[in-house]
Protein backbone atom coordinates (compact mmCIF):
# COMPACT_ATOMS: atom_id res chain seq x y z
CA UNK A 1 0.00 0.00 0.00
CA UNK A 2 1.33 3.44 -0.94
CA UNK A 3 1.12 6.16 1.67
CA UNK A 4 1.88 9.88 1.84
CA UNK A 5 1.89 11.98 5.01
CA UNK A 6 1.19 15.71 5.03
CA UNK A 7 1.43 17.98 8.06
CA UNK A 8 1.59 21.70 8.81
CA UNK A 9 2.40 23.33 12.17
CA UNK A 10 -0.22 25.60 13.68
CA UNK A 11 2.21 27.73 15.67
CA UNK A 12 4.16 29.42 12.91
CA UNK A 13 5.10 33.04 13.78
CA UNK A 14 4.33 36.08 11.66
CA UNK A 15 7.42 36.72 9.57
CA UNK A 16 8.84 40.23 9.71
CA UNK A 17 10.76 42.02 6.91
CA UNK A 18 14.23 40.53 6.59
CA UNK A 19 13.63 37.80 9.18
CA UNK A 20 15.48 34.52 8.44
CA UNK A 21 13.09 31.64 7.80
CA UNK A 22 15.09 28.64 8.95
CA UNK A 23 14.93 29.28 12.74
CA UNK A 24 11.16 29.77 12.56
CA UNK A 25 10.75 26.61 10.46
CA UNK A 26 12.86 24.51 12.82
CA UNK A 27 11.10 25.81 15.94
CA UNK A 28 7.60 25.30 14.54
CA UNK A 29 8.24 21.75 13.32
CA UNK A 30 10.14 20.73 16.45
CA UNK A 31 7.39 22.03 18.72
CA UNK A 32 4.90 20.11 16.62
CA UNK A 33 6.88 16.91 17.11
CA UNK A 34 7.78 16.56 13.42
CA UNK A 35 11.34 17.76 12.78
CA UNK A 36 12.56 17.61 9.20
CA UNK A 37 13.94 14.28 8.01
CA UNK A 38 15.76 13.07 4.93
CA UNK A 39 13.62 13.02 1.77
CA UNK A 40 10.94 15.31 3.21
CA UNK A 41 9.48 17.93 0.88
CA UNK A 42 9.16 21.33 2.57
CA UNK A 43 6.52 23.54 0.96
CA UNK A 44 6.47 27.24 1.80
CA UNK A 45 3.90 29.87 0.96
CA UNK A 46 5.41 32.49 -1.31
CA UNK A 47 4.32 35.23 1.06
CA UNK A 48 6.68 34.31 3.90
CA UNK A 49 9.57 34.03 1.46
CA UNK A 50 8.80 37.48 0.08
CA UNK A 51 8.48 38.93 3.58
CA UNK A 52 11.78 37.38 4.62
CA UNK A 53 13.41 38.89 1.53
CA UNK A 54 11.80 42.27 2.28
CA UNK A 55 9.99 42.43 -1.05
CA UNK A 56 7.64 45.15 0.19
CA UNK A 57 6.69 48.19 -1.84
CA UNK A 58 4.75 51.25 -0.74
CA UNK A 59 2.09 52.18 -3.27
CA UNK A 60 2.31 55.73 -1.93
CA UNK A 61 5.75 56.00 -3.54
CA UNK A 62 4.51 54.97 -6.99
CA UNK A 63 3.50 57.44 -9.70
CA UNK A 64 1.06 56.05 -12.21
CA UNK A 65 1.80 56.59 -15.90
CA UNK A 66 -0.85 57.30 -18.50
CA UNK A 67 -0.63 53.64 -19.54
CA UNK A 68 -1.34 52.52 -15.98
CA UNK A 69 -4.25 54.93 -15.67
CA UNK A 70 -5.75 53.61 -18.90
CA UNK A 71 -5.52 49.99 -17.75
CA UNK A 72 -6.81 50.95 -14.30
CA UNK A 73 -9.90 52.59 -15.79
CA UNK A 74 -10.60 49.47 -17.85
CA UNK A 75 -10.14 46.95 -15.05
CA UNK A 76 -11.53 49.18 -12.25
CA UNK A 77 -8.40 49.03 -10.11
CA UNK A 78 -6.25 51.67 -8.41
CA UNK A 79 -3.80 53.28 -10.89
CA UNK A 80 -0.77 53.06 -8.61
CA UNK A 81 -1.43 49.37 -8.02
CA UNK A 82 -1.66 48.79 -11.77
CA UNK A 83 1.61 50.66 -12.23
CA UNK A 84 3.23 48.35 -9.69
CA UNK A 85 1.90 45.38 -11.65
CA UNK A 86 3.26 46.79 -14.92
CA UNK A 87 6.65 47.32 -13.28
CA UNK A 88 6.84 43.56 -12.59
CA UNK A 89 5.43 42.44 -15.93
CA UNK A 90 6.73 41.54 -19.37
CA UNK A 91 3.34 41.73 -21.11
CA UNK A 92 -0.34 42.37 -20.45
CA UNK A 93 -2.49 39.35 -21.31
CA UNK A 94 -6.02 40.45 -20.36
CA UNK A 95 -7.59 43.59 -18.96
CA UNK A 96 -11.33 43.50 -18.22
CA UNK A 97 -13.39 44.78 -15.28
CA UNK A 98 -11.92 43.46 -12.01
CA UNK A 99 -9.34 41.29 -13.79
CA UNK A 100 -5.79 42.21 -14.81
CA UNK A 101 -3.74 39.27 -16.05
CA UNK A 102 -0.10 39.67 -17.04
CA UNK A 103 2.98 37.69 -17.89
CA UNK A 104 5.40 38.25 -15.05
CA UNK A 105 9.06 38.96 -15.76
CA UNK A 106 9.75 35.51 -14.29
CA UNK A 107 7.57 33.96 -17.00
CA UNK A 108 4.46 33.13 -14.99
CA UNK A 109 1.05 34.19 -16.33
CA UNK A 110 -1.14 35.29 -13.43
CA UNK A 111 -3.36 38.01 -12.04
CA UNK A 112 -1.75 41.24 -10.81
CA UNK A 113 1.81 39.91 -11.30
CA UNK A 114 1.35 38.08 -8.01
CA UNK A 115 1.37 41.38 -6.08
CA UNK A 116 -0.61 40.96 -2.88
CA UNK A 117 -1.91 43.20 -0.11
CA UNK A 118 -3.56 40.56 2.08
CA UNK A 119 -2.15 39.48 5.45
CA UNK A 120 0.27 42.40 5.57
CA UNK A 121 0.68 44.44 8.74
CA UNK A 122 0.88 48.09 7.54
CA UNK A 123 3.10 48.98 10.51
CA UNK A 124 5.61 46.18 9.91
CA UNK A 125 8.13 48.58 8.32
CA UNK A 126 7.32 51.88 10.01
CA UNK A 127 4.35 54.04 10.86
CA UNK A 128 4.67 56.16 7.72
CA UNK A 129 4.16 53.29 5.29
CA UNK A 130 0.45 52.51 5.10
CA UNK A 131 -0.11 51.27 1.55
CA UNK A 132 2.14 48.25 1.51
CA UNK A 133 2.06 45.52 -1.08
CA UNK A 134 4.24 42.45 -1.47
CA UNK A 135 6.04 41.34 -4.63
CA UNK A 136 7.00 37.81 -5.58
CA UNK A 137 10.53 36.74 -4.62
CA UNK A 138 13.06 38.10 -7.08
CA UNK A 139 14.27 34.59 -7.93
CA UNK A 140 12.10 31.89 -6.32
CA UNK A 141 14.31 29.02 -7.51
CA UNK A 142 17.36 30.67 -5.95
CA UNK A 143 15.38 31.26 -2.74
CA UNK A 144 14.44 27.57 -2.60
CA UNK A 145 18.02 26.47 -3.31
CA UNK A 146 19.44 28.74 -0.60
CA UNK A 147 17.00 27.44 2.02
CA UNK A 148 17.71 23.85 1.03
CA UNK A 149 21.45 24.44 1.52
CA UNK A 150 20.83 26.06 4.90
CA UNK A 151 18.76 23.07 6.01
CA UNK A 152 21.43 20.61 4.88
CA UNK A 153 24.28 22.58 6.47
CA UNK A 154 22.44 23.28 9.74
CA UNK A 155 20.37 20.15 10.30
CA UNK A 156 22.27 17.58 8.25
CA UNK A 157 19.17 16.42 6.40
CA UNK A 158 18.53 16.30 2.67
CA UNK A 159 15.11 17.71 1.76
CA UNK A 160 13.37 19.13 -1.26
CA UNK A 161 11.98 22.65 -1.15
CA UNK A 162 8.95 23.99 -3.01
CA UNK A 163 7.73 27.59 -2.96
CA UNK A 164 4.00 27.77 -3.62
CA UNK A 165 1.71 30.56 -4.76
CA UNK A 166 -2.00 30.59 -5.57
CA UNK A 167 -2.93 30.85 -9.24
CA UNK A 168 -6.27 30.93 -10.97
CA UNK A 169 -6.94 28.76 -14.04
CA UNK A 170 -8.49 29.82 -17.33
CA UNK A 171 -11.31 27.29 -17.52
CA UNK A 172 -12.05 26.55 -13.87
CA UNK A 173 -13.16 28.62 -10.89
CA UNK A 174 -11.02 29.08 -7.82
CA UNK A 175 -7.32 29.09 -7.12
CA UNK A 176 -4.87 26.29 -6.47
CA UNK A 177 -1.31 26.00 -5.26
CA UNK A 178 1.34 26.26 -7.97
CA UNK A 179 5.09 25.72 -7.75
CA UNK A 180 6.91 28.98 -8.52
CA UNK A 181 10.28 27.92 -7.10
CA UNK A 182 11.92 24.64 -6.16
CA UNK A 183 15.17 22.91 -5.30
CA UNK A 184 16.08 19.26 -4.93
CA UNK A 185 12.83 18.04 -6.50
CA UNK A 186 11.65 17.13 -9.95
CA UNK A 187 9.17 19.87 -10.96
CA UNK A 188 7.97 18.03 -14.07
CA UNK A 189 8.35 14.39 -15.05
CA UNK A 190 8.61 13.50 -18.71
CA UNK A 191 7.02 10.08 -19.19
CA UNK A 192 6.77 10.28 -22.95
CA UNK A 193 8.09 7.09 -24.50
CA UNK A 194 7.19 4.95 -21.48
CA UNK A 195 4.56 2.21 -21.67
CA UNK A 196 1.13 2.22 -20.06
CA UNK A 197 -0.45 -0.85 -18.42
CA UNK A 198 -1.25 -2.33 -21.81
CA UNK A 199 2.04 -1.60 -23.52
CA UNK A 200 0.89 1.50 -25.39
CA UNK A 201 3.61 4.15 -25.73
CA UNK A 202 2.81 7.37 -23.90
CA UNK A 203 2.85 10.37 -26.23
CA UNK A 204 2.18 13.48 -24.09
CA UNK A 205 2.24 12.44 -20.41
CA UNK A 206 4.24 14.91 -18.33
CA UNK A 207 2.95 15.10 -14.72
CA UNK A 208 3.51 18.51 -13.13
CA UNK A 209 4.98 17.11 -9.91
CA UNK A 210 5.91 20.53 -8.51
CA UNK A 211 2.38 21.88 -8.93
CA UNK A 212 0.87 18.70 -7.48
CA UNK A 213 3.02 19.02 -4.36
CA UNK A 214 2.14 22.70 -4.00
CA UNK A 215 -1.58 22.01 -4.39
CA UNK A 216 -1.51 19.15 -1.87
CA UNK A 217 0.25 21.32 0.70
CA UNK A 218 -2.29 24.11 0.23
CA UNK A 219 -5.01 21.81 1.57
CA UNK A 220 -3.44 22.32 4.99
CA UNK A 221 -1.80 25.69 4.52
CA UNK A 222 -5.02 27.41 3.44
CA UNK A 223 -5.51 30.70 1.62
CA UNK A 224 -6.79 33.18 4.22
CA UNK A 225 -6.33 33.43 8.00
CA UNK A 226 -5.20 29.87 8.76
CA UNK A 227 -1.69 30.97 9.73
CA UNK A 228 -0.02 27.81 8.38
CA UNK A 229 2.46 29.00 5.75
CA UNK A 230 4.58 25.84 5.67
CA UNK A 231 3.77 22.18 5.19
CA UNK A 232 5.81 19.00 4.92
CA UNK A 233 5.16 16.09 2.58
CA UNK A 234 6.66 12.85 3.82
CA UNK A 235 6.81 9.51 2.04
CA UNK A 236 6.66 10.83 -1.50
CA UNK A 237 9.09 9.24 -3.91
CA UNK A 238 10.51 12.25 -5.70
CA UNK A 239 13.45 12.14 -8.03
CA UNK A 240 16.08 14.68 -6.99
CA UNK A 241 16.73 17.03 -9.89
CA UNK A 242 18.34 20.35 -10.66
CA UNK A 243 15.48 21.55 -12.88
CA UNK A 244 14.03 24.95 -11.88
CA UNK A 245 10.31 25.61 -11.46
CA UNK A 246 10.45 27.52 -14.73
CA UNK A 247 10.69 24.10 -16.41
CA UNK A 248 6.93 23.99 -15.85
CA UNK A 249 6.35 26.97 -18.15
CA UNK A 250 4.99 26.28 -21.60
CA UNK A 251 7.06 27.76 -24.42
CA UNK A 252 5.49 30.70 -26.21
CA UNK A 253 5.27 28.84 -29.52
CA UNK A 254 3.26 26.11 -27.77
CA UNK A 255 0.75 28.52 -26.22
CA UNK A 256 -2.40 27.97 -28.28
CA UNK A 257 -4.74 30.16 -26.24
CA UNK A 258 -3.19 33.59 -25.99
Amino acid sequence: MSRLSLFAPDNFPLIQPGQPLLPAIVDALTQGGQPLADNDILVLAQKIVSKSENRFIDLGDIVATDEARDYAARCLKEPRFIQAVLNESAAVVRCVPNVFIVQHKLGFTLANAGIDQSNIDPSCINEEHRELALLLPQDPDASAAALRRQIRDTLGVNVGVVISDSFGRPWRLGTTGVCIGCAGVEPIRDQRGQKDLYGRTLQVTMPAIGDEMAAAACLLMGEASEGRPIAVLRGLEVIEADLPATALLRAGNEDLFR
